[in-house]
């Protein structure tokens, strides 16, 4: 099937008074990490440099991944027209270095790269449906539900060749869920969201990790709902080999979504 362009979107349906001016922040910081695809892409095929049928999807996951980013880009200057998106590309990238020279995966092994994939996989495809739910303007929910569908189809190909390097590689349950907890604790811990939303919004001034990933998160996670949240800890259980519709997801779930409240109504009490 024909992947979706820039050209499918109805841009003239663009309603300036449904705009949430939180969202066009969230927007803008996604829209410079999803533009980012091309280094992924070239780590990839690093780590999977003798493997050419993964590196062929994964060529292909990445320029839809920059599709992503610019169509996101192009949203945020309908609802900014003074936002500069390709300054703010470039103070991501000169600011936020991926290890693309490395050719071997930073998770120790390929099962464990691949199940690092499909986690981010599972938030970004969280995170579209529920800003697409949430959001009012039009042209924004349109976009986001074609990449949600586009991050759920990349789960899938992601746990399809994650499953073909368990075979050789007999990875354990209990070192997957070690890789998935870390890729998880890194969405807070690491720079690549936090300087997204620097690089997006900011762009001046000295950059706080803390402050950062705090505003952007505090965004990102109102527009989450329980179905949501259920989706994605049933999408992380099936990567990390537990069941994904039993007692334990559903435990994991309703912790995951009191986690999610109590962080938001946290951040709300701090910027009031």
């Amino acid at each position: 099937m024909k992947h979706w362009s820039l050209d499918d979107i109805a841009w003239d349906r663009f309603d300036p008074a449904l705009v949430d001016p939180d969202l066009v922040k969230a927007a803008k910081a996604a829209a410079l990490v999803e533009y980012n695809g091309r280094d992924y892409t070239t780590y990839l095929c690093n780590v999977f440099h003798d493997d050419p049928e993964f590196q062929e999807v994964a060529r292909t996951w990445g320029l839809e991944e920059e599709q992503h980013g610019l169509a996101l880009g192009n949203w945020a200057r309908l609802a900014d027209p003074e936002w500069d998106f390709e300054a703010a590309v470039k103070r991501f990238t000169e600011g936020y270095k991926l290890p693309i020279g490395a050719t071997e995966s930073v998770r120790g092994t390929r099962s464990g790269e691949l199940v690092a994939r499909c986690i981010v996989e599972t938030g970004t495809s969280s995170f579209y449906s529920a800003l697409g739910e949430a959001c009012a303007e039009p042209v924004l929910k349109d976009i986001c539900r074609r990449i949600a569908a586009d991050e759920f189809r990349h789960y899938r190909m992601f746990y399809t060749h994650m499953k073909r390097y368990l075979e050789r590689e007999k990875v354990s349950t209990f070192r997957r869920f070690a890789v998935a907890f870390l890729r998880v604790r890194e969405t807070e811990g690491d720079d690549e969201l936090a300087y997204a939303y620097w690089a997006a919004n900011d762009g001046v001034g000295p950059y706080d990790r803390r402050r950062c990933i705090d505003a952007y998160t505090a965004r990102a996670y109102r527009s989450y709902r329980p179905p949501h949240v259920e989706r994605a800890t049933a999408m992380i259980f099936k990567a990390v080999g537990l069941k994904p519709n039993g007692w334990l997801n559903r435990a994991a779930t309703r912790g995951v979504w009191m986690m999610l409240q109590s962080r938001v109504r946290r951040l709300d009490k701090a910027a009031a």
